[in-house]
């Protein structure tokens, strides 16, 4: 029974962040547009790394938004397949005049990035950013193990998340029956919600990406972090 509402909470937990996201879209990308030279080096020291290690790749993105960082590397992928849940972000992934000139490399497609059997294609690299802090822990090892089946052994992964910083972003929200953590937050319209945002130090995520890859390279940055490896 325990179990059972586990798996009920977390569902509850999806739709929530999902309906957020959707209604968020028109000012999703507001994020990577703060005037903080900071945030902005550090933002293309993770494009840089990027556009490194998916050069030539068949790449499957897990909750790519509004396509920001879809655009980022699809002039030099072999291939990215977008996967989002919200409808709502994928068509303005889709409206972008940069990803339609690419359509041949650019497939977009509605997904569950827990549940990846729908996706069509074959990859050899994956890509996560800024999706990992929003996966309820107790899910974690389920989404690593579906992730890592679909693109397959030996593919290179990346993902990039915030480090916690006091202030920013909203207000973190701690509960005594939860191990997550939560960020209240206000969006333009003056709605506000409660979003799953969990942050991890290097050890954590040492401990968690260290038996289920190889080649693990991990870099704390002082607004946010990023790592790639290869799948095992």
């Amino acid at each position: 029974m325990g179990s059972y509402f586990a798996d009920l909470r977390g569902r509850v937990l999806d739709k929530t962040l999902h309906a957020y996201y959707s209604r968020r879209a028109q000012e999703y990308e507001a994020i990577y547009h703060r005037n903080d030279p900071l945030r902005q080096s550090e933002l293309g020291s993770i494009r840089q790394r990027l556009r490194e290690i998916f050069k030539n790749k068949r790449v499957l993105e897990i909750a790519c938004g509004t396509g920001y960082w879809t655009e980022a590397i699809a002039d030099i992928v072999k291939q990215i397949t977008a996967t989002d849940f919200s409808l709502e972000v994928l068509e303005i992934a889709k409206s972008k005049s940069s990803l339609q000139a690419l359509q041949n490399r650019v497939i977009f497609q509605q997904a569950d990035a827990y549940e990846l059997d729908t996706v069509n294609g074959t990859f050899d690299a994956g890509l996560a950013n800024f999706w990992f802090s929003h996966i309820p822990k107790a899910k974690i090892s389920h989404f690593l193990k579906e992730f890592h089946k679909k693109v397959g052994r030996g593919a290179v992964v990346f993902m990039c998340d915030n480090v916690y910083v006091p202030g920013v972003g909203g207000e973190l929200i701690q509960k005594q029956d939860s191990s997550d953590t939560y960020k209240l937050r206000t969006l333009s319209d003056g709605s506000t919600h409660e979003v799953l945002k969990n942050y991890f130090t290097r050890d954590e995520l040492k401990a968690i990406l260290g038996p289920c890859s190889t080649e693990l390279d991990i870099h704390i940055g002082q607004c946010y972090w990023w790592t790639h490896y290869r799948a095992g």
